[in-house]
């Protein structure tokens, strides 16, 4: 093999990687659609999340404008409870993208879990701005203002917002429930 041969072959082996790669992450990044992203926890074994952490920083290291490996990361350290790293990550996601409600939310998400509640807001409230119909961004900023913030008539506020749009989800049926018994919505149990 000459030199241009081989580097045709490394070219196509990285582009086919990180194409590998990019399916995978754009499947990994569907999970900032999941209801309920304030209080589940992720799936996945420490060894499957170690791995991806680490092809994902291979990956923003080499393109730190890949969209996908950022959230990717985001997501993965989110998961994995590493806050301050997943809000850095979805940081890095939002210099490319900044009106992705998506990113914004699960930000906010990382936010409220640090106490950062003005932020936590601003993220959920900046998301449902750019979508209206964000249920996740309406969901966690009822949140914030119920059970962090012991203001229920702010936080219900989105979530009658939320039940327009969605009253017979697993989610609908949870708010539903908090916004009936108010005690259970403000108990520590839900942070």
């Amino acid at each position: 093999m000459n030199k241009e041969s081989t580097l045709i072959a490394v070219v196509a082996l990285v582009v086919g990687l990180l194409g590998g790669y990019l399916v995978f992450s754009i499947s990994s990044a569907g999970k900032t659609q999941q209801p309920n992203t304030a209080i589940q926890a992720g799936s996945g074994s420490p060894t499957d999340y170690t791995q991806r952490i680490a092809q994902a920083e291979k990956v923003v290291a080499q393109d730190p404008k890949n969209l996908n490996a950022w959230i990717s990361l985001g997501n993965d350290y989110f998961d994995t409870e590493q806050t301050q790293k997943s809000i850095n990550a979805y940081t890095k996601a939002l210099e490319i993208e900044p009106n992705n409600p998506n990113i914004l939310t699960d930000q906010g998400v990382m936010f409220r879990k640090v106490g950062w509640y003005d932020k936590a807001l601003a993220n959920f409230e900046k998301a449902n701005k750019i979508d209206p119909n964000h249920l996740q961004s309406l969901y966690n900023a009822g949140i914030v203002y119920v059970v962090d913030l012991k203001q229920p008539e702010k936080g219900y506020g989105y979530w009658n917002r939320y039940l327009k749009l969605d009253s017979n989800s697993q989610t609908a049926m949870q708010i539903k429930s908090l916004m009936e018994q108010p005690g259970k919505a403000m108990s520590p149990a839900m942070k």
